[in-house]
């Protein structure tokens, strides 16, 4: 059974969709959703497929979870490692890759620990930590926490050393950087979330380039093997959208204050 709070944080595309003749169930991230780019998909999808493709809105783990559950048709994730086991044992039929960004770190416009000159993500983090200036981590599993716990361990750091200038909050990416901006702290997120947070305050963009900072992410079908009453037809109708041009023309349009948040590069992996 899906917990009521994944019901209460799932979404619908709307007036168009609520008339759909088939609907399945998606897991996705918070930090997809955060962008507002599934409030530009979801109606043309209802619109051209008759499909409500209705949203459980969590972290990447709790929606591998959920897949890993049959609590819903397909995912839409951004944990490579996380996914290729979801796959591997033998959850998910396949992963499909859609579309990428990549993520970054925001920090205090002033910058004390002095990272926006650095030369890698692994050394913003290094200086980060040396200053023990504040920084909130999203604490939840998601594929934006797995790849901030990654980059610490390459910086020869363990997080679960840090003392109290280190926040874990264990909640969504709005939600974590609606925290950093509170405190003036340091945070890693993916740019589309940051491009749609209306919170600012006195946050700024101050390191992002390094190719390790790639942030793909991906469509994986539940396997109706493990999971009978999973809707097989309506994720394979989906995907193939998806894939198409016509996603393309969506997605890589999407864009606010005239930057583009997402690239689309669809292709199975």
């Amino acid at each position: 059974m899906i917990p009521k709070l994944m019901l209460g944080a799932a979404l619908v595309a709307g007036a168009t969709a609520a008339q759909a003749a088939d609907v399945m169930k998606m897991a996705v991230t918070t930090s997809f959703n955060n962008s507002g780019l599934a409030e530009v998909l979801l109606p043309e999808i209802a619109r051209d497929l008759d499909l409500e493709v209705q949203l459980l809105v969590v972290g990447t783990g709790q929606a591998i979870k959920l897949g890993e559950a049959g609590d819903v048709d397909a995912i839409l994730v951004h944990s490579r490692p996380a996914e290729n086991r979801f796959v591997a044992e033998g959850y998910g039929t396949h992963r499909t890759e859609i579309m990428y960004n990549d993520f970054v770190v925001i920090g205090p416009s002033d910058d004390p620990a002095g990272i926006a000159g650095d030369a890698t993500a692994v050394e913003a983090l290094q200086d980060i930590a040396a200053a023990k200036a504040d920084f909130v981590s999203r604490g939840d599993d998601s594929g934006t926490h797995k790849k901030e716990l990654a980059l610490w361990q390459e910086a020869g750091l363990d997080a679960a050393g840090f003392g109290d200038w280190y926040n874990a909050v264990g909640s969504g990416m709005g939600a974590a950087l609606n925290t950093a901006a509170g405190m003036n702290g340091y945070i890693l997120s993916d740019r589309a979330s940051w491009l749609n947070f209306g919170n600012k305050a006195d946050l700024a963009l101050l390191f992002a380039g390094d190719p390790v900072l790639f942030n793909q992410y991906a469509y994986l079908p539940v396997n109706s093997e493990k999971h009978a009453h999973v809707q097989t037809d309506l994720v394979n109708k989906l995907e193939a959208w998806l894939v198409s041009d016509r996603a393309r023309d969506l997605i890589d349009s999407y864009r606010i204050g005239g930057e583009q948040l997402f690239v689309f590069n669809a292709g199975a992996n």
